[in-house]
């Protein structure tokens, strides 16, 4: 027996032994090297030390080798999200995930976009081209460096990844532009809405502006030093963005001769997308004005041939092959206009794509002459070589000065405006070139003192140029103007609270256009008169523990509904452009004839409706209702996040979130702000930045998901400047 025990024992240490090496393999093996020092081709010694957060603080001999060292700490802790979003781009997801992927491959392949960042390449100035290939370089020192050390989901998904390109950090760029351009689908809902309804209606429902957005998706915005008690300007940014884990945004602070700048940049790509340099601070959001239209195309899907201006053409063929992983590849083929690829074809109509960033002779890489730039002037100048996305850029620096700049290719459209698809074969509907810079609106110091963008419309009323885009509707920016308006002084932190305010005019009005409605008429429906009772006194506050932002939520989502059906009896329930909100404010404020006989009766009704649904959702008793059961938020990682009992480690939620989106804090399920950021241009150190995760891509970093409590409490981190506390520091010897 004491022999059995003893063997028992014995075994059950090897196990244990094991099944600690096995841990160690997973968790610590994949973990980057942070300190010490190691031999990497750079031209003279070059530092990488980490702060308290694993944010890099590097300082380089050279740009080229700060470049090479920006690449090699985004590469150690986000690799696998950085592949991921190139074979994104590139439509290579089945290859390593399956079929499940395929229909993701098919959008990316079908607009072109490694050929489109292939072309990109090729049309790069050389200047441009080093940064970039400095950044490859430093991304492919660490593949190299650390192979079989790859984090645990190459080895859940059984690849090795392939070597870093300079066309993987276009695509990976070309991916963001994407992600703000997307507005075909507008188009072909418009269309189709117009096919089946009545055409003053459904163009009531695509206005270009709502008409009353403060001149001067993401909200930013800057105030003088005038507004501020510190006497400086200050900026603050909170782009909105789709939820991920990891997050979005990687921090960085990059120091070399001549430069230094420090904030947010995207991986995969070098330099910093949103921060400040010792000068100037500058935020972004996307512009959202339309950069793809719909054509119509007369053409033969069997042989290519289309017409086009009175001539016979032939349309480019391209076939290509995406490969499945456990399954055969599958081909697919693109036929190309002189508009773009054949996106779809509704019913037997097909639809080209004709896209601003597969267009023009010459691409640019802005963002380095972005953050050396040391006035407004260079500033616009730098800008002035954006080729996309198109975007509101905010500035402020040490001086006094704010500002905010468009920039990008925006079309100049002439006697259409692009909303519904356009007559291909004529001709006669095609893009007179980009408006000139020089006439993209720009805006500077103010008398106000205050700069607000929301992705409202920015173009003045009596503009020359044919605007039409997927404008938001104005509500954020006139809550964010409301409230830097509110008093004469802001302390730059108190920037944060702004952020996070989650009042919502819109729904607000709405649920007092419904209580009104129902009181006038004496309406003895209990289901409206419960809903009454939770909206009257209700302060239009969209907190996740209150019941009547859901009912609030619910009667917008009834309304909406009844207000497209009436316009069309097609795709009513696909109805949700971002301009929506001000289209149903506007019809409910102005009640014009045609629409509905009784405006009340239809606000009693669908109140009723929307607390009948409510209870069906959450129970009997409205006032034990909470929206954020509603607005419930869950950040999942896409392969450890789906690992049975133990994904929720990987994951942030389910938890409910404050919030919608027409208030300043604008969130849903689906995305929310990416990243709160605050320039103080009276000190810099005071900045804050805060993502929504963490640093760190790797599922068993401390860096993990160490900044989602300050996060969802509205705190933040100091963005480190001149005093850097190093944790680790790492030095890359030639």
């Amino acid at each position: 027996m004491k022999r059995i025990l003893r063997a028992a024992n014995i075994l059950l240490a090897v196990l244990i032994i094991a099944a600690l090496g096995a841990i160690g393999w997973w968790v610590w093996r994949p973990t980057p090297k942070t300190s010490g020092e190691i031999y990497a081709p750079v031209s003279a010694p070059t530092t990488i030390a980490r702060d308290s957060l694993g944010v890099p603080h590097i300082s380089a001999p050279s740009l080229e080798d700060a470049l090479f060292a920006q690449g090699f700490a985004t590469a150690q802790d986000r690799f696998w999200q950085m592949d991921s979003l190139r074979r994104l781009a590139a439509g290579e997801l089945s290859e390593v995930v399956g079929k499940a992927a395929l229909e993701l491959d098919d959008r990316a392949r079908k607009l072109r976009m490694r050929r489109i960042a292939s072309m990109w390449l090729r049309r790069l100035p050389s200047a441009d081209r080093a940064g970039l290939a400095a950044y490859a370089r430093g991304v492919n020192h660490y593949i190299e460096s650390n192979r079989n050390k790859w984090s645990p989901e190459f080895a859940v998904l059984s690849y090795d990844p392939r070597p870093w390109t300079i066309t993987d950090t276009l695509l990976c760029a070309l991916q963001m532009h994407r992600t703000l351009s997307g507005n075909w689908e507008a188009d072909l809902l418009k269309y189709k809405m117009l096919n089946a309804g009545d055409k003053a209606k459904v163009d009531f429902l695509f206005p270009s502006r709502a008409g009353d957005e403060p001149q001067p998706g993401s909200n930013a915005w800057v105030l003088s030093g005038a507004r501020t008690t510190t006497g400086k300007p200050v900026l603050a940014n909170d782009p909105h963005l789709e939820w991920t884990m990891p997050s979005t945004w990687y921090m960085v602070d990059i120091k070399a001769p001549g430069f230094h700048a420090a904030g947010a940049s995207l991986p995969g790509v070098p330099a910093v997308v949103i921060g400040h340099n010792d000068r100037i601070a500058w935020g972004i959001t996307a512009l959202e004005f339309d950069n793809m239209d719909l054509y119509i195309e007369q053409i033969d899907l069997r042989t290519g041939r289309y017409q086009y201006q009175g001539k016979t053409l032939q349309a480019a063929r391209e076939a290509e092959w995406i490969n499945v992983k456990g399954e055969s590849p599958v081909q697919l083929v693109n036929l190309v206009t002189v508009h773009g690829p054949i996106i779809a074809v509704e019913g037997k109509t097909p639809l080209a794509l004709k896209w601003a960033a597969a267009v023009g002779e010459d691409f640019e890489f802005p963002l380095i002459d972005v953050n050396r730039a040391r006035n407004w002037q260079q500033f616009r100048e730098a800008l002035r070589k954006m080729t996309g996305p198109n975007i509101n850029a905010l500035y402020a620096d040490v001086d006094g000065n704010i500002g905010w700049q468009v920039a990008g290719r925006l079309p100049v459209r002439k006697g259409f405006d692009g909303s519904e698809p356009l007559d291909g074969a004529s001709g006669t509907q095609e893009w007179q070139g980009f408006i000139p810079y020089d006439e993209l609106p720009s805006y500077y110091n103010p008398p106000s003192g205050v700069l607000a963008s929301a992705n409202q419309n920015s173009f003045p009323t009596n503009t020359s140029y044919e605007v039409s885009g997927f404008f938001a509707s104005a509500h954020r920016a006139r809550q964010i103007v409301a409230r830097l308006q509110s008093k004469s002084k802001w302390k730059p932190e108190e920037m944060l609270g702004v952020q996070r305010d989650i009042y919502s005019s819109f729904l607000q009005f709405l649920a007092g256009q419904a209580v009104r409605a129902v009181e006038q008429r004496g309406d003895r429906n209990p289901m409206a008169r419960e809903g009454v009772s939770v909206l009257k006194s209700w302060n239009g506050q969209m907190d996740a523990g209150q019941s009547a932002p859901f009912i609030a939520t619910l009667l917008y989502q009834h309304l909406r509904r009844a207000v497209t059906d009436k316009a069309s009896s097609l795709e009513g329930a696909q109805y949700r452009p971002y301009i929506a909100p001000a289209v149903i404010e506007r019809l409910f404020r102005e009640r014009p004839a045609g629409w509905f006989d009784d405006y009340d009766l239809l606000l009693a009704n669908e109140l009723a409706d929307a607390v009948e649904e409510g209870k069906r959702i959450q129970g009997r008793n409205p006032a034990k209702w909470e929206y954020g059961r509603m607005n419930l938020l869950t950040i999942a990682h896409p392969v450890a996040g789906r690992i049975g009992w133990i994904a929720p480690y990987f994951n942030i939620g389910p938890i409910g979130i404050s919030g919608t989106g027409t208030s300043v804090n604008a969130t849903s399920q689906r995305q929310g702000p990416s990243m709160r950021f605050v320039a103080d241009t009276s000190q810099w150190d005071k900045s804050v930045m805060n993502l929504t995760a963490g640093q760190s891509g790797h599922i068993f970093s401390g860096h993990y998901k160490d900044q989602w409590k300050a996060y969802a409490s509205g705190t933040s981190f100091p963005l480190e400047w001149n005093s850097v506390s190093a944790k680790d520091t790492l030095v890359l010897k030639p």
